[in-house]
C-alpha cells in the first residue's frame, strides 16, 4: 500500500462476458492500490474471474455506455485512476512509468499510446474512430474526466493540462478478419440505436461522403498504407461505419 503522501492508484476495468480474457488482463493490474471491475449484463463466468481477484465488484446492467463507465469512476478512491478494458494489457514498464508519473504529476490526465494486435500481427497505423486509437486518455485524476451518454464510443470531458506516456498499452482488437466484420456489425447495430434515439446522423449523402473521407484519413492521414492490407481493411471498415449506422437506424426497427 502507498504511504500516506503518496497519490492512491485505482485500477478500473469495465467487463460484459470477457471470461475469455478477464483473467489476463487483471493480473497485469496488481500493481494497483485498488482494483475496480464493472460487470455488465455478464451471464458468463466473468463474475467468478473477477472475484479472484477484487472484492471491489459492481453487477448491473447499462445500455448507456458512458453510464456504465461513470459508474465505475465514481466508485473509484483512489487519487488516480487507470481505466483499461479486458483485451487490454499493462506491460511491466508501463506500469512502472504509471507510479512514475502520478507521483508529482502537474497534469490532470495522460494520454496511452497504444499497440494493437490483429490476431499476433502488430497494426499500429491506421486506427481511428470507431475502430481502434493509437492513443487515449486512459490515466487521469479523480473528478477530472467524464464520460457522455452515447450507447456506444461516448464523448469525454477532460479538466486541467494534458500529459503523455511513452510506454504503450497492448490491445487485442480482433483475432481475424471474421471477427473484424463482427464487430463492425454490433458497434453500427449499437450506433444506430443512438441515431434514432438523438438524430444527429447527417443526411444519407453526407454519410456517402464519409465513406471517401474516413476512409482517406485512415489510409493517408493516419499511415494505415504502411500496414499493407491491414491498413486497407481498417481504413475501410472506418469509411463504412458511419453509413452502415445510417442505414441501420432509417432502415431497421431496432
Amino acid at each position: 500500500m502507498p504511504a500516506d503522501d503518496t497519490p492512491k492508484l485505482s485500477a478500473l476495468v469495465v467487463a460484459h462476458n470477457e471470461e475469455q480474457q478477464l483473467a489476463q488482463c487483471l493480473e497485469c493490474l496488481a500493481f494497483a492500490d485498488e482494483l475496480v471491475v464493472v460487470l455488465d449484463k455478464c451471464t458468463d463466468g466473468s463474475d467468478a474471474i473477477a472475484a479472484l481477484f477484487t472484492e471491489n465488484l459492481i453487477e448491473g446492467s447499462w445500455d448507456i455506455e458512458g453510464d456504465r463507465r461513470n459508474t465505475g469512476l465514481d466508485t473509484c478512491t483512489g487519487d488516480w485512476i487507470l481505466e483499461v478494458d479486458a483485451d487490454e494489457r499493462v506491460t511491466p514498464e508501463l506500469a512502472d512509468e504509471i507510479r512514475g508519473a502520478i507521483q508529482s504529476s502537474h497534469h490532470n490526465y495522460y494520454l496511452i499510446p497504444f499497440d494493437n494486435y490483429v490476431g499476433e500481427t502488430l497494426v499500429r497505423y491506421g486506427w481511428g474512430a470507431a475502430r481502434g486509437v493509437s492513443a487515449a486518455p486512459r490515466l487521469s485524476r479523480k473528478n477530472h474526466k467524464r464520460w457522455g451518454l452515447e450507447r456506444i464510443h461516448p464523448g469525454l470531458e477532460l479538466t486541467g493540462p494534458e500529459g503523455r506516456l511513452e510506454q504503450r498499452m497492448v490491445h487485442y482488437v480482433d483475432e481475424n478478419i471474421s471477427d473484424m466484420i463482427r464487430r463492425l456489425d454490433r458497434y453500427t447495430t449499437v450506433r444506430a440505436a443512438d441515431i434514432r434515439e438523438n438524430g444527429n446522423a447527417g443526411s444519407f449523402a453526407r454519410n456517402i461522403r464519409r465513406i471517401f473521407s474516413r476512409f482517406y484519413k485512415c489510409y493517408v492521414s493516419r499511415k494505415g498504407y504502411r500496414e499493407g492490407k491491414y491498413g486497407f481493411l481498417i481504413a475501410l471498415f472506418a469509411g463504412l461505419y458511419p453509413i452502415l449506422s445510417y442505414l441501420k437506424a432509417n432502415l431497421e426497427d431496432r
